[in-house]
């Protein structure tokens, strides 16, 4: 069998994407628009972006910077963070806007959800508005109860919020971010939709190329730690089922995170991985791995926007088969970032 030695896919967009604000933009904005058209960007900023005329704003401020970088053919698409109180009203701005959905942190899951939903119960109003507009709802799926085991959250949210909710809003578009655990996979793989386009998920390269143990390899790995926490071995081996079978339910979300090296490397270190440097290079590796880069341009291009109605992109990229050496470091407005695998080898290379 001949060896594969360059892939050219369609254009691919990220659908689950974190970019922060400020000055940060300039430094991380440049490595996701040189793979990416598109990318669902997060919310959860401070203050989070909770109405229309905020994610307006935030909008304006990505703009401005890719012009000030000179970067064209790149398009934020704006998310809402949900909350107890997020009016229903709000949701009939969201169209208009061109607002891509709400994102759903449950309080206290992850960076910079304090003030995410408490009882997904306060928001029954607002979802029902959503699930007749046809605005999708984003979910960072894990329980955050003290008395839940940090590796068991993802599977409990399935049974005691994902499940009800999909049995009280049928219609709803529901997009289980980031999952992390077989029970995940086979969940969306499996679920009930009336033959509609109702479920969807994201799925890192982090979660596709390591297990858990890759927090503590030969000590604490700070800048391998994100939310939801990586798994055992046989949710990673799921998570590679989920992504390379063909199924138009999963499609790629990078979560790339950026936080200074110094808040990694802390006594309470953030959560997030910094994957926007390589990522199509990360995944790219998992579905050579698997044997399946017949499958790598529709989990990269097609499902995604297939799911969200939008256009396939009609621009291509190639990856060519050379190993690119990952930066020990990065700059990041006056400090640095640590990127995913950093001064080590990625097999795959952006064609520039």
């Amino acid at each position: 069998m001949t060896a594969v030695t360059s892939i050219t896919l369609t254009q691919p967009d990220d659908w689950h994407l974190h970019v922060r604000d400020g000055d940060v933009l300039k430094y991380v904005l440049p490595h996701t628009a040189k793979q990416f058209a598109r990318a669902i960007i997060m919310p959860n900023l401070r203050p989070p972006v909770t109405t229309v005329a905020l994610a307006n704003a935030y909008r304006g401020r990505i703009e401005a910077q890719l012009k000030a970088s000179g970067i064209t053919g790149f398009t934020p698409l704006m998310t809402l963070y949900l909350t107890d109180n997020t009016p229903a009203e709000e949701v009939r701005k969201v169209r208009e806007a061109g607002v891509a959905g709400f994102k759903l942190y449950p309080a206290g899951a992850t960076t910079n959800s304090d003030a995410g939903v408490t009882n997904i119960k306060h928001c029954y109003a607002t979802l029902e508005a959503m699930q007749k507009e046809g605005v999708p709802l984003l979910m960072h799926g894990e329980v955050t109860h003290a008395e839940i085991d940090v590796f068991d959250r993802e599977a409990v949210f399935i049974d005691t919020i994902l499940e009800p909710l999909r049995r009280d809003f049928p219609e709803l578009k529901i997009v289980f971010e980031h999952i992390t655990t077989r029970q995940a996979a086979h969940y969306v793989r499996d679920a009930h939709t009336n033959n509609k386009n109702t479920l969807a998920a994201t799925i890192t390269p982090q979660h596709l190329l390591m297990n858990r143990n890759a927090i503590f390899a030969g000590g604490i790995r700070p800048h391998n730690y994100c939310l939801p926490v990586l798994k055992r071995e046989e949710h990673r081996l799921a998570l590679v089922d989920a992504a390379t079978s063909g199924n138009p339910r999963f499609f790629l979300g990078t979560d790339s995170a950026p936080h200074a090296k110094g808040l990694k490397e802390n006594s309470c270190g953030c959560a997030g991985c910094y994957t926007a440097f390589n990522a199509l290079g990360l995944y790219a590796e998992v579905f050579e791995a698997a044997n399946q880069l017949n499958r790598f341009e529709a989990f990269a291009s097609f499902y995604g926007p297939d799911f969200y109605l939008m256009p396939r992109n009609t621009k291509t990229i190639t990856l060519h088969k050379v190993a690119q050496k990952v930066p020990e470091e990065l700059p990041l407005a006056e400090t640095v970032v640590v990127p995913l695998r950093a001064g080590e080898t990625i097999a795959w290379s952006l064609a520039e």
